[in-house]
């Protein structure tokens, strides 16, 4: 019985992962999409910017955006937030389960980080974790990131790369893919609860509390939350490619996952524009994305 319970542990724990990353990510795509299609109301409302009607289901329902906040609150309103902390607990207990519990930090290849064994292997990764978060969330705090949001999305992504590459230079090879995936599910996460939260419950409370509500509370977790509609393909990916060791396995294997980040992130922008009515300004990336998949097929094809 007890020779069981760390698979049925690793099951349970990795189905809880699943189940509530499709939450998240299904309503991260949802909003983004939602957002596009809001279009002036026909008889002009109270603070009402936009308004979009959907069917689903049987029923017809209208959905309404207020600028920044409406004039009054109902009792009851519903917070989007625990399908991301559930998905970021449970993606720790996994990371845990598999890579510090039961490898004991073998995982760590570079015999100065191997030698101290289960604590360090944890210690060295929750801080690359948490030093990433750091470095991501102060440098978009910065006005020059605010000012050069194109210059600090391409920092932001050569960051990404660097770590790819020096992670798989101390870790093995899927274990490198793996936490590359924990830091940038960290991130989406403390996007969520560190910037997007705060940022809407002062919306709330200037509400409530009879202030004007400010217009760069809600721009500010609006771009934070577009962050995080850019980064669920590539953090899907990673999440699957444990299936892909030609991808992992390769000599490359930091590059091929910056280029399937790339492609990931390519269908993703496809999808905004189109959500956005503006189609044909990308009609060139899809393909583009095409032609990259079969570079990177043949870079994987020579090991």
């Amino acid at each position: 019985m007890l020779q069981l319970l760390p698979e049925w542990l690793d099951m349970i724990v990795r189905w809880t992962h699943v189940i509530t990353g499709i939450a998240w990510i299904g309503s991260s795509f949802y909003f983004n999409w939602l957002e596009s299609k809001f279009r002036a109301p026909e008889v002009p409302r109270d603070r009402v910017e936009g308004e979009t009607w959907l069917v689903h289901g049987g029923g017809f329902y209208r959905v309404e955006k207020f600028a920044v906040a409406p004039p009054t609150l109902p009792a009851e309103l519903h917070w989007f937030k625990w399908e991301a902390a559930f998905t970021w607990i449970s993606g720790v207990l996994l990371l845990s389960l598999v890579y510090y519990v039961g490898s004991g930090g073998s995982f760590l290849t570079h015999p100065f980080f191997a030698q101290f064994g289960t604590l360090g292997a944890a210690v060295f990764s929750l801080g690359v974790i948490a030093f990433c978060w750091i470095l991501y969330d102060q440098m978009w705090k910065t006005a020059w990131a605010e000012g050069n949001s194109f210059a600090a999305t391409v920092a932001t992504f050569l960051g990404f790369v660097l770590l790819a590459y020096l992670l798989t230079r101390v870790m093995a090879p899927h274990a490198a893919y793996i936490h590359v995936g924990a830091v940038i599910g960290t991130i989406m996460t403390a996007n969520v609860w560190l910037i997007i939260l705060p940022n809407q419950r002062e919306l709330v409370d200037s509400t409530r509390e009879g202030r004007t509500p400010q217009y760069r509370f809600a721009n500010q977790a609006k771009f934070r939350s577009l962050h995080n509609n850019y980064f669920t393909l590539p953090i899907i990916f990673i999440m699957l490619s444990k299936n892909y060791g030609s991808t992992w396995g390769h000599e490359w294997n930091w590059a091929l996952l910056a280029g399937l980040a790339c492609v990931g992130a390519s269908v993703r922008h496809v999808f905004n524009l189109r959500n956005k009515g503006r189609g044909d300004a990308g009609f060139w990336i899809m393909p583009a994305a095409a032609v990259g998949m079969v570079g990177l097929f043949y870079v994987a094809a020579k090991m």
